[in-house]
Protein backbone atom coordinates (compact mmCIF):
# COMPACT_ATOMS: atom_id res chain seq x y z
CA UNK A 1 0.00 0.00 0.00
CA UNK A 2 1.00 3.59 -0.39
CA UNK A 3 1.90 5.71 2.65
CA UNK A 4 -0.84 7.31 4.70
CA UNK A 5 -0.42 10.68 2.96
CA UNK A 6 -1.57 9.30 -0.37
CA UNK A 7 -4.82 7.94 -1.73
CA UNK A 8 -5.53 4.85 -3.74
CA UNK A 9 -8.27 2.30 -4.14
CA UNK A 10 -7.38 0.01 -1.27
CA UNK A 11 -7.05 2.81 1.26
CA UNK A 12 -10.49 4.26 0.67
CA UNK A 13 -12.55 1.24 1.65
CA UNK A 14 -15.78 1.51 3.61
CA UNK A 15 -16.55 -2.16 4.27
CA UNK A 16 -15.99 -1.65 7.96
CA UNK A 17 -16.24 -4.68 10.19
CA UNK A 18 -17.17 -7.09 7.42
CA UNK A 19 -15.34 -10.38 7.06
CA UNK A 20 -13.61 -10.35 3.68
CA UNK A 21 -13.22 -13.89 2.44
CA UNK A 22 -10.77 -15.30 -0.07
CA UNK A 23 -8.64 -12.19 -0.55
CA UNK A 24 -5.25 -12.82 -2.06
CA UNK A 25 -2.35 -11.63 0.11
CA UNK A 26 -1.13 -8.12 -0.58
CA UNK A 27 2.31 -6.69 0.10
CA UNK A 28 1.90 -7.42 3.77
CA UNK A 29 0.74 -10.94 2.97
CA UNK A 30 -1.83 -10.99 5.79
CA UNK A 31 -5.11 -10.40 3.99
CA UNK A 32 -6.49 -13.90 3.55
CA UNK A 33 -9.64 -12.87 5.37
CA UNK A 34 -9.78 -9.88 7.63
CA UNK A 35 -12.08 -7.68 9.60
CA UNK A 36 -11.18 -4.13 8.64
CA UNK A 37 -10.57 -2.02 11.71
CA UNK A 38 -11.16 1.41 10.26
CA UNK A 39 -13.20 3.06 7.56
CA UNK A 40 -10.22 3.66 5.33
CA UNK A 41 -7.87 0.95 6.61
CA UNK A 42 -5.69 -0.55 3.87
CA UNK A 43 -6.75 -4.12 3.27
CA UNK A 44 -3.17 -5.35 3.23
CA UNK A 45 -2.28 -3.84 6.59
CA UNK A 46 -1.25 -6.66 8.98
CA UNK A 47 -4.52 -7.43 10.69
CA UNK A 48 -5.26 -10.29 12.99
CA UNK A 49 -8.91 -11.35 12.93
CA UNK A 50 -8.92 -14.16 10.41
CA UNK A 51 -11.74 -16.59 9.79
CA UNK A 52 -12.21 -18.98 6.90
CA UNK A 53 -15.53 -20.61 6.15
CA UNK A 54 -13.83 -23.41 4.21
CA UNK A 55 -10.65 -25.43 4.55
CA UNK A 56 -9.29 -24.21 1.25
CA UNK A 57 -9.43 -21.31 -1.15
CA UNK A 58 -11.25 -22.06 -4.37
CA UNK A 59 -9.07 -21.27 -7.38
CA UNK A 60 -9.84 -21.21 -11.07
CA UNK A 61 -7.35 -23.07 -13.24
CA UNK A 62 -5.67 -19.93 -14.55
CA UNK A 63 -6.22 -16.20 -14.25
CA UNK A 64 -4.47 -12.95 -15.15
CA UNK A 65 -5.05 -9.37 -14.07
CA UNK A 66 -3.47 -5.96 -14.63
CA UNK A 67 -3.64 -3.03 -12.23
CA UNK A 68 -2.50 0.57 -12.45
CA UNK A 69 -2.68 3.40 -9.92
CA UNK A 70 -1.80 7.08 -9.95
CA UNK A 71 -1.61 9.48 -7.02
CA UNK A 72 -1.19 13.24 -6.93
CA UNK A 73 -0.51 15.44 -3.92
CA UNK A 74 0.30 19.03 -4.76
CA UNK A 75 2.81 18.96 -7.60
CA UNK A 76 4.06 15.45 -6.82
CA UNK A 77 2.69 12.51 -8.79
CA UNK A 78 3.40 8.84 -8.20
CA UNK A 79 2.07 5.65 -9.71
CA UNK A 80 2.62 1.95 -10.26
CA UNK A 81 1.75 -0.85 -12.63
CA UNK A 82 1.09 -4.40 -11.48
CA UNK A 83 0.38 -7.79 -12.97
CA UNK A 84 -1.07 -10.95 -11.45
CA UNK A 85 -0.87 -14.45 -12.88
CA UNK A 86 -2.53 -17.43 -11.25
CA UNK A 87 -2.33 -21.07 -12.28
CA UNK A 88 -3.91 -23.83 -10.22
CA UNK A 89 -2.70 -23.24 -6.65
CA UNK A 90 0.14 -20.81 -7.46
CA UNK A 91 -0.21 -17.04 -7.72
CA UNK A 92 2.52 -14.66 -8.92
CA UNK A 93 2.06 -10.94 -8.26
CA UNK A 94 4.56 -8.27 -9.36
CA UNK A 95 4.32 -4.48 -9.18
CA UNK A 96 6.67 -1.75 -10.45
CA UNK A 97 6.37 1.87 -9.26
CA UNK A 98 7.67 5.19 -10.52
CA UNK A 99 10.68 4.96 -8.18
CA UNK A 100 11.83 1.80 -10.02
CA UNK A 101 11.04 -0.41 -7.03
CA UNK A 102 9.81 -3.92 -7.79
CA UNK A 103 7.53 -5.68 -5.31
CA UNK A 104 6.97 -9.39 -5.82
CA UNK A 105 4.69 -11.84 -4.03
CA UNK A 106 4.53 -15.60 -4.61
CA UNK A 107 1.59 -17.46 -3.06
CA UNK A 108 1.12 -21.24 -2.75
CA UNK A 109 -2.24 -22.62 -1.67
CA UNK A 110 -2.55 -26.13 -0.24
CA UNK A 111 1.21 -26.74 -0.43
CA UNK A 112 0.42 -28.49 2.84
CA UNK A 113 -3.27 -29.35 3.39
CA UNK A 114 -5.30 -26.43 4.81
CA UNK A 115 -2.44 -23.94 4.48
CA UNK A 116 -1.31 -21.00 2.41
CA UNK A 117 2.36 -20.03 2.06
CA UNK A 118 3.34 -16.53 0.93
CA UNK A 119 6.84 -15.31 0.08
CA UNK A 120 7.32 -11.61 -0.67
CA UNK A 121 10.25 -9.27 -1.31
CA UNK A 122 11.07 -5.91 -2.83
CA UNK A 123 13.95 -4.94 -5.11
CA UNK A 124 16.47 -3.38 -4.77
CA UNK A 125 15.89 -3.74 -1.00
CA UNK A 126 17.25 -7.23 -0.39
CA UNK A 127 16.36 -7.07 3.32
CA UNK A 128 12.64 -6.79 2.64
CA UNK A 129 11.97 -10.52 2.32
CA UNK A 130 9.09 -11.99 4.31
CA UNK A 131 7.63 -15.47 4.68
CA UNK A 132 4.03 -16.05 5.80
CA UNK A 133 2.43 -19.37 6.69
CA UNK A 134 -1.32 -19.48 7.30
CA UNK A 135 -3.34 -22.44 8.56
CA UNK A 136 -7.11 -22.63 8.17
CA UNK A 137 -9.69 -24.66 10.04
CA UNK A 138 -13.46 -24.44 9.72
CA UNK A 139 -13.65 -22.48 12.99
CA UNK A 140 -10.11 -21.22 13.53
CA UNK A 141 -7.13 -19.67 11.79
CA UNK A 142 -3.46 -19.50 12.78
CA UNK A 143 -0.86 -17.39 11.00
CA UNK A 144 2.85 -16.75 11.40
CA UNK A 145 5.08 -14.31 9.52
CA UNK A 146 8.88 -14.04 9.66
CA UNK A 147 10.98 -11.23 8.21
CA UNK A 148 13.91 -12.71 6.28
CA UNK A 149 16.58 -10.42 7.74
CA UNK A 150 19.61 -10.73 10.04
CA UNK A 151 17.42 -9.63 12.97
CA UNK A 152 14.07 -11.19 12.05
CA UNK A 153 10.76 -10.02 13.42
CA UNK A 154 8.09 -12.65 14.05
CA UNK A 155 4.34 -12.01 13.96
CA UNK A 156 1.67 -14.40 15.23
CA UNK A 157 -2.11 -14.25 15.01
CA UNK A 158 -4.94 -16.56 16.00
CA UNK A 159 -8.69 -16.46 15.55
CA UNK A 160 -11.53 -18.66 16.65
CA UNK A 161 -15.22 -18.23 15.93
CA UNK A 162 -18.21 -18.89 13.74
CA UNK A 163 -20.00 -17.08 10.93
CA UNK A 164 -21.67 -14.81 13.52
CA UNK A 165 -18.99 -14.35 16.20
CA UNK A 166 -15.21 -14.00 15.94
CA UNK A 167 -12.53 -13.36 18.56
CA UNK A 168 -8.85 -13.03 17.78
CA UNK A 169 -5.47 -11.63 18.75
CA UNK A 170 -2.19 -10.63 17.12
CA UNK A 171 1.31 -10.17 18.55
CA UNK A 172 4.73 -9.22 17.21
CA UNK A 173 7.99 -10.49 18.75
CA UNK A 174 11.60 -9.38 18.32
CA UNK A 175 13.94 -12.29 19.21
CA UNK A 176 17.08 -10.13 19.37
CA UNK A 177 15.69 -7.97 22.18
CA UNK A 178 13.20 -10.46 23.60
CA UNK A 179 10.37 -7.93 23.60
CA UNK A 180 6.88 -7.72 22.17
CA UNK A 181 6.70 -5.10 19.44
CA UNK A 182 2.89 -5.09 19.27
CA UNK A 183 -0.19 -6.81 20.57
CA UNK A 184 -3.80 -6.40 19.56
CA UNK A 185 -7.11 -8.13 20.31
CA UNK A 186 -10.66 -7.83 19.09
CA UNK A 187 -14.10 -9.31 18.67
CA UNK A 188 -16.69 -9.07 15.91
CA UNK A 189 -20.38 -9.93 15.76
CA UNK A 190 -21.87 -10.40 12.30
CA UNK A 191 -25.47 -10.63 11.14
CA UNK A 192 -26.83 -10.86 7.58
CA UNK A 193 -27.53 -7.11 7.41
CA UNK A 194 -25.08 -5.69 9.95
CA UNK A 195 -21.74 -6.13 11.67
CA UNK A 196 -20.13 -4.69 14.82
CA UNK A 197 -16.58 -4.96 16.13
CA UNK A 198 -14.39 -3.76 19.00
CA UNK A 199 -10.62 -3.59 18.55
CA UNK A 200 -8.01 -2.95 21.27
CA UNK A 201 -4.73 -2.02 19.58
CA UNK A 202 -1.47 -0.08 19.79
CA UNK A 203 -0.44 -2.09 22.87
CA UNK A 204 -3.66 -1.15 24.62
CA UNK A 205 -3.42 2.55 23.81
CA UNK A 206 -6.25 2.62 21.26
CA UNK A 207 -9.75 1.17 21.29
CA UNK A 208 -12.09 1.27 18.31
CA UNK A 209 -15.79 0.43 18.18
CA UNK A 210 -17.44 0.24 14.78
CA UNK A 211 -20.77 -0.66 13.23
CA UNK A 212 -21.96 -1.13 9.66
CA UNK A 213 -25.54 -1.61 8.52
CA UNK A 214 -26.30 -2.80 4.99
CA UNK A 215 -29.33 -1.22 3.36
CA UNK A 216 -29.78 -3.56 0.41
CA UNK A 217 -29.36 -7.24 -0.41
CA UNK A 218 -26.29 -6.67 -2.57
CA UNK A 219 -24.57 -4.93 0.41
CA UNK A 220 -23.39 -2.11 -1.85
CA UNK A 221 -25.42 0.51 0.00
CA UNK A 222 -24.53 0.86 3.67
CA UNK A 223 -24.13 3.24 6.61
CA UNK A 224 -21.05 3.09 8.83
CA UNK A 225 -20.02 4.59 12.16
CA UNK A 226 -16.80 4.37 14.15
CA UNK A 227 -15.55 5.72 17.49
CA UNK A 228 -11.82 5.70 18.26
CA UNK A 229 -10.32 6.50 21.66
CA UNK A 230 -6.57 7.09 22.08
CA UNK A 231 -5.73 7.07 25.78
CA UNK A 232 -2.21 8.53 25.65
CA UNK A 233 -3.45 11.64 23.84
CA UNK A 234 -6.83 11.78 25.59
CA UNK A 235 -8.30 12.07 22.10
CA UNK A 236 -11.56 10.84 20.59
CA UNK A 237 -12.30 10.51 16.89
CA UNK A 238 -15.83 10.05 15.56
CA UNK A 239 -16.26 8.97 11.96
CA UNK A 240 -19.39 8.45 9.88
CA UNK A 241 -19.53 7.18 6.36
CA UNK A 242 -21.55 5.35 3.82
CA UNK A 243 -21.66 3.79 0.40
CA UNK A 244 -24.37 4.09 -2.24
CA UNK A 245 -24.90 2.04 -5.39
CA UNK A 246 -25.90 4.46 -8.15
CA UNK A 247 -26.50 1.50 -10.43
CA UNK A 248 -25.21 -2.05 -10.86
CA UNK A 249 -21.87 -0.77 -12.15
CA UNK A 250 -21.20 2.37 -10.09
CA UNK A 251 -20.68 2.84 -6.35
CA UNK A 252 -19.97 6.05 -4.40
CA UNK A 253 -18.36 6.00 -0.94
CA UNK A 254 -17.68 8.84 1.50
CA UNK A 255 -16.56 9.40 5.10
CA UNK A 256 -16.18 12.38 7.43
CA UNK A 257 -14.68 12.61 10.92
CA UNK A 258 -14.99 15.21 13.67
CA UNK A 259 -11.58 16.64 12.76
CA UNK A 260 -12.96 17.75 9.39
CA UNK A 261 -11.25 15.17 7.20
CA UNK A 262 -13.49 14.27 4.25
CA UNK A 263 -12.82 11.42 1.84
CA UNK A 264 -14.76 10.23 -1.19
CA UNK A 265 -14.50 7.44 -3.76
CA UNK A 266 -16.22 6.81 -7.08
CA UNK A 267 -15.84 3.26 -8.43
CA UNK A 268 -17.14 2.13 -11.82
CA UNK A 269 -17.02 -1.30 -13.47
CA UNK A 270 -16.07 -0.42 -17.03
CA UNK A 271 -16.25 -4.02 -18.25
CA UNK A 272 -16.98 -7.21 -16.27
CA UNK A 273 -14.42 -7.62 -13.44
CA UNK A 274 -12.51 -4.47 -14.49
CA UNK A 275 -12.74 -1.37 -12.29
CA UNK A 276 -11.71 2.27 -12.47
CA UNK A 277 -11.66 4.19 -9.18
CA UNK A 278 -11.36 7.91 -8.51
CA UNK A 279 -10.64 9.03 -4.95
CA UNK A 280 -10.00 12.26 -3.09
CA UNK A 281 -9.40 13.54 0.43
CA UNK A 282 -9.42 17.06 1.85
CA UNK A 283 -9.34 18.92 5.16
CA UNK A 284 -12.61 20.85 5.47
CA UNK A 285 -11.14 22.83 8.38
CA UNK A 286 -8.11 23.87 6.32
CA UNK A 287 -9.26 24.48 2.78
CA UNK A 288 -5.96 26.19 1.97
CA UNK A 289 -4.28 22.78 2.06
CA UNK A 290 -3.93 20.97 -1.25
CA UNK A 291 -6.46 18.12 -1.59
CA UNK A 292 -5.21 14.64 -2.39
CA UNK A 293 -6.40 12.80 -5.49
CA UNK A 294 -6.00 9.24 -6.67
CA UNK A 295 -6.78 7.08 -9.67
CA UNK A 296 -6.76 3.28 -9.80
CA UNK A 297 -7.39 0.96 -12.73
CA UNK A 298 -7.78 -2.81 -12.40
CA UNK A 299 -8.18 -4.88 -15.56
CA UNK A 300 -9.17 -8.53 -15.47
CA UNK A 301 -9.69 -10.57 -18.65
Amino acid sequence: MLPGNTIRLEVLNLKLGRVIRGEIGGRGGWNVSAIEMSLFQPISTPLFLFLKSKLHVEWSKSEEALTSTATKKGGLSTGDVGAVYKYNNILFDVKVDTESKIATTLTFTELIPSTKTIASFKLPDYNSGKLDIQYFHSHATLTSAVALTKSPMVDFSATIGTQTFVIGAEAGYEPSSGRLTKYTAGISVNKPDSSASIILGDKGDTIKASYIHHLDESKKTAAVGEITRRFSLNENTFTVGGSYAIDKLTVVKAKLNNHGKLGAVLQHEIIPKSLVTLSSELETNALDKTPKFGLALALKP
